[in-house]
């Protein structure tokens, strides 16, 4: 249950919000179907050593989900406050959260940004764990199938007001959780995007939401 004031989505997004990523644990519970594939065709067994994890390939796949719910709920207790305390500000500081699933980073952050706000995602900002590497490489995968199935290491992505976030990634990496800024929200046109290709994203899984434009290269 939620106090109707303090509900977060698209409609309170605003051109110059600034998009927070957040680190995954590895895999999630997402895309193993290619992951599978990949090791099935490169004739790797689970049990192999991988020197990159420091463990076994089947380990590593194993690793748990990182749940974000705790991190996320004091964020937003702590910049948006809590109504139980009092009116809470038209204007709150964390405007949304996207957790990415199936579909990949543009496809669900799409879906909390209203239409006609475009997120631009910077990609050098953040380096791929070594699962990710070696799937990619392994298996020869396009980046942007990649990009279009997997985390790549971003597992929770929160929008907030410019001017709270620092804050914001004081707050989650203080809690224990990996956060930088990843991007931030503008207005657009479809001739800003021209010719982007599929390093752009409008809308996504049943929503007619935003825009997000994945821009640069990842980090080595």
């Amino acid at each position: 249950m939620v106090d109707a004031s303090a509900v977060l989505g698209p409609e309170r997004v605003r051109a110059g919000d600034v998009i927070i990523g957040m680190g995954s644990s590895g895999i999630h519970s997402n895309g193993y179907s290619l992951v599978r594939r990949v090791v099935s065709a490169a004739g790797w067994g689970y049990e192999r050593e991988v020197p990159e994890f420091g463990r076994t390939l089947g380990e590593e796949l194993l690793e748990p989900t990182r749940l974000y719910t705790t991190p996320c709920l004091d964020l937003v207790k702590a910049l948006n406050g809590d109504p139980a305390q009092g009116e809470l500000p038209a204007d709150l500081p964390v405007r949304g959260f996207s957790h990415v699933t199936g579909g990949g980073l543009a496809a669900n952050l799409a879906r909390v940004l209203p239409a006609g706000l475009l997120a631009t995602v910077d990609r050098s900002t953040w380096s791929w764990p070594a699962v990710f590497s070696l799937v990619a490489e392994l298996g020869r995968v396009p980046q942007a199938d990649l990009e279009r199935t997997l985390n790549l290491g971003v597992g929770m992505v929160a929008v907030v007001a410019p001017e709270q976030a620092d804050a914001a990634v004081a707050q989650l990496t203080a809690a224990g959780q990996t956060a930088w800024v990843m991007g931030e929200v503008s207005a657009y046109s479809p001739e800003d995007v021209a010719g982007a290709g599929e390093d752009f994203v409008q809308g996504a899984k049943g929503v007619d939401g935003g825009g997000v434009l994945l821009t640069g290269a990842y980090a080595d």
